[in-house]
Parts: C-alpha cells; structure tokens; sequence
C-alpha cells in the first residue's frame, strides 16, 4: 500500500515526499482510513510504529481553519509535546496548519500571546493546558479530534484526573483517538466513558521489529561488556548510538568509562533536570554527541531519524522494551543495527524475545584487536583526509620542509601520528580486566559553568601532552574546577605540559590535588 491510496491532498502529499516517507507502516495503514472516516480509533503501539503520523496526517487533511484549535493533542512530556508539534508543523507546511506546542517551563505568557494570534492544533502535557483552561486563555469549544498519546505513560504519571477535565471540556460530539503501548485497566476505563464504538487497532510485534533493522548479539562475561562496546564501536563507528542499560547507575558508570576511554559520550535518565536533558538531546540531535547513553523511561518518546546503532548494553528485561529499543533506528526507511550484549545466564531471555518478537538474533563474534586497530586506523585515515581537504594543516608546512631534509615524508607523516595518537592499541581487554597502575589525581581550574566537557579535557591534555587518550583515567568535572587521573608515573611530565594550557579560550592552571580529607 501506498500513501497515494488514502487519497490525500497534493499539499500533504508533497508534506509527506519531503519527510522521505516512503511507504506506510502497519500503523498507519490501518489507521489512517479509520481516522479519516470520523470514528474513534484505540491504537495499541510502541515509539517507532509510526504512530505520530497515523494520527497527525488524518487531523492535518481534515484541519479546518479557524479562530480556536480544532485538534488538542496531549503528551506526557515537554519534549514528546515538541518532538509532536515540530511533526505535525512538517506534515502541514504546505496547507498552512499552525501547530502550538504548550508545555510547563516555558512563559506561559509567550504561549497566550500565540493562542490570541490563532492556532490550528494545539500539542500539550496536560498539567500546563489545565493551566490555560482555568485562566480561559484557551478555548476547547472548536475541538473536533482529541488524541491521548502515549497513555500509559500519561496514567503513570498521574495525569488521568486532568485528562478527564480536558475531556469534560471538549465537545461531546468530538472525536476521540488513543494511542498507548499497554492497556492498563485505567485506560480502558477512559476509553469507556469518553469514546464511541471505538476502533481498536492493535500492531503485532514481529510488524515492529522490520526487516531493515539488522539484529545480532554477542555472548560477553559482565565485567567485559564496557570493553566489549568499547570495540564494537570502533569497528562499527555509528553515526549515532543510544546505549541502553538498566539502572541510572549503570548509566552513570558506562557513559563516564566511555568518556574516559575517549567516546564522545554523555548519559540521560531521570535524574537529570529539563534544562540538562534539553542540553544531551540538543548536542546528541546535531551530532556534537555520537553515544548516548540512557535508561528505558528517559528515552521514552525519543524520536531522532539518524540514530544507526542501538546497543542492549543490558538485556532488556521483556520482549515489549527490546522491540521499543530498537524501534530507536531503522526510521524513515532507513537501515539500523540492533546489538544486544549477553551473559551466558541471559540465554533464557533471548530466546524469549525472539519467539515474543517472531525475529531471529544472530550470534556473532566480537571484532579481534587486530580488527578493531585497522577500524581505528581507517578512521585516522578518514580525519587526515579531511584535514587535508580542509586546508588545516598548512602551519605545519615549515615545519614538515625542515624535517624532509633529513627523513623521508613517509617517517616524518608516521612520526606525526604518533606523536598526535600514541600507539594505536585498545583502551582495555575483553579477555582480562585493565591492569591497574597508580593514578596521580589532577586539579584543573576550569568547570561545568565554562561550558567544558569531558571530551574537551581528554583532547586538550593528549595533545599538549602527546599522550594517548587511553592514557587518561577518570575524570570529574564540576562547577567551577575538573579532576583529572592520569598514570603516576607521567603525572609530573603531564603537569609541565598542560599547565597554562588554552581551553574554551581560558588558561587553565594545573597541579597536583591535594588528597582527599585533606
């Protein structure tokens, strides 16, 4: 089936082209007819069905213009309610629909003077479109479709009871469209009282897990996994990864090691504040970040179209969170990879997903070290190239002349390298654990408030230093100074190098940190 077969207009058609839709998926061909008919339709699907354009197409070619919104669609996040809002503002570009997101933490005072100017669909949590119903700078009265989106998750975060007064607030004759991946008891109660001889349109798991997803896992001891990833992504080098694990700690401790190990990578979960999630997600959606590593609820609703790899750094603990993982890549017709990591003990939980989910995930071996130094040396030869093309390396030229007068250019370009990356090697092993050598803290006066990240560090000090990044242990950034670990035995060569040293347009003094309790 193709979207010519819904008979849409040619504005919405040409919407469509551009977002590189290709074909429908099976969400959206069961309900996009439904929903253009003007019934009520329960949609049970996970992110990455295609969910947001089985609803947000139908209400974009019936969108009738007007003084008040005629479609409210409500989120349980401020970033779902964006993430919605910028899709639906896509679809409708060329019929000119205006779409409004309205979410707490924003000027409620910015968002009235927007409604006044007129909207045509308003995307909101509910707490904050309460807000403009109980100071009646909104009005409902015009409301034709009601879309609950993600409603389990709405229901786990206590929003039924202002749910129901936004119902209470529309037209009875509305229709009522609800979309969730569960259906808990809660729910089908909502659907009962506020819905119409309700289509329910359910999509089946192994409709989810598409074929342009690659699957594969691999079998790893646990205190090997964090150097088992460290070699899959050089080998595989994703464009864009999230790696997802159990618990916020396990969060915190597989992003800080990657940071160490040199990865640009940063972790999200439920700790994190708006302003700090708002900042991962800016930085992971323009690409300034390539891993990104998050917990099943802080990922929930995510909706990024490049994501290349995503990585089960803990197996999930069901069939429904691996089927809603992966539904992270293979977007917009694209290809994805799907890797999952597993401990011999987990054998009973894979083969689990994999008769739930109707999928085969094949085995295979981890990359050699003799696989992941040529990735990593394709990769140099990559950066080099660009370089070159970009004409960055021309202050060097004296420098290189001088040299070609004793040594070949073939010595002088290697020597260079080396003195840049060190020996290109692993950072650890994922036969044996790290030897553990005495580690000399250093106190860098430099913060989180100058916008300094970990990855800044470790380049900054590996270059002044001419030491691998390997090389650098665990960093601490905070508000207004950095603690670094480096190998005692370098620590005073180190010191000599990068003191005084130029980041983010600061000097940055550097010394020895007195010990701790001292």
């Amino acid at each position: 089936m193709n979207f010519e077969d819904f008979l849409l207009s040619k504005e919405t058609m040409a919407a469509i082209s551009e977002l590189g839709f290709e074909e429908p998926t099976p969400i959206q061909i069961a309900a996009i007819p439904q929903i253009m008919k003007g019934v009520d339709v329960i949609g049970q699907a996970l992110t990455g069905t295609g969910k947001t354009a089985a609803f947000g197409i139908p209400i974009i070619e019936t969108c009738v213009k007007g003084k008040n919104p005629t479609a409210i669609i409500l989120e349980p996040t401020r970033e779902l309610a964006v993430q919605v809002s910028q899709e639906l503002f896509k679809i409708g570009k060329y019929r000119k629909v205006t779409v409004l997101p309205v979410y707490g933490g924003k000027s409620i005072e910015m968002q009235i003077k927007d409604i006044r100017r007129g909207v045509d669909v308003i995307v909101g949590t509910p707490g904050r479109v309460i807000d403009h119903i109980n100071r009646k700078t909104i009005s409902l009265s015009a409301i034709k479709t009601v879309v609950l989106d993600e409603a389990d998750e709405m229901l786990n975060m206590g929003f039924i009871e202002d749910i129901e007064t936004i119902l209470k607030t529309t037209p009875p004759e509305r229709q009522t469209l609800l979309f969730s991946a569960t259906m808990p008891q809660p729910i089908l109660n909502i659907s009962k009282r506020y819905m119409v001889n309700p289509q329910k349109i359910k999509v089946n798991p192994k409709d989810v897990v598409v074929p342009k997803i690659k699957q594969v896992f691999y079998e790893v001891r646990e205190s090997e996994k964090v150097y088992a990833l460290s070699r899959l992504l050089d080998v595989e080098a994703p464009e864009l990864a999230i790696t997802f694990c159990h618990t916020k700690r396990e969060v915190d401790e597989v992003s800080g090691k990657l940071q160490e190990m040199g990865y640009n990578a940063d972790a999200l979960h439920g700790d994190f504040s708006q302003a700090q999630r708002d900042e991962v997600m800016k930085k992971f959606k323009t690409g300034r970040l390539d891993v990104l590593v998050a917990t099943d609820v802080a990922a929930r609703g995510l909706d990024i179209q490049n994501v290349t790899h995503v990585i089960n750094f803990s197996i999930p603990q069901n069939p429904d969170s691996y089927i809603h993982r992966i539904g992270r890549t293979g977007r917009a017709g694209k290809s994805g990879i799907a890797i999952t990591l597993v401990t011999p003990r987990e054998y009973r939980s894979l083969r689990l997903i994999e008769k739930t989910a109707k999928t085969v995930i094949d085995k295979k071996k981890l990359p050699s070290q003799q696989e992941v130094a040529k990735a990593k040396l394709r990769s140099l030869e990559k950066d080099i190239s660009e370089i070159i093309a970009e004409n960055s390396h021309s202050v060097y030229m004296d420098v290189v002349k001088n040299l070609s007068e004793t040594y070949s250019f073939a010595e002088i370009a290697a020597a260079s390298l080396f003195a840049a990356y060190g020996d290109i090697k692993e950072s650890g092993s994922v036969t044996e654990e790290p030897e553990r050598m005495e580690k000399v803290r250093l106190f860098l006066t430099i913060g989180r408030k100058d916008k300094i990240q970990v990855a800044d560090i470790i380049k900054s000090i590996s270059a002044e230093a001419k030491i691998p990044y390997g090389t650098i242990g665990k960093i601490d950034v905070l508000e207004k100074f950095t603690f670094v670990e480096v190998p005692g035995d370098i620590a005073d060569k180190i010191i000599r190098s990068v003191d005084e040293m130029i980041v983010k347009g600061r000097k940055v003094k550097v010394q020895k940190a007195k010990p701790r309790g001292a």
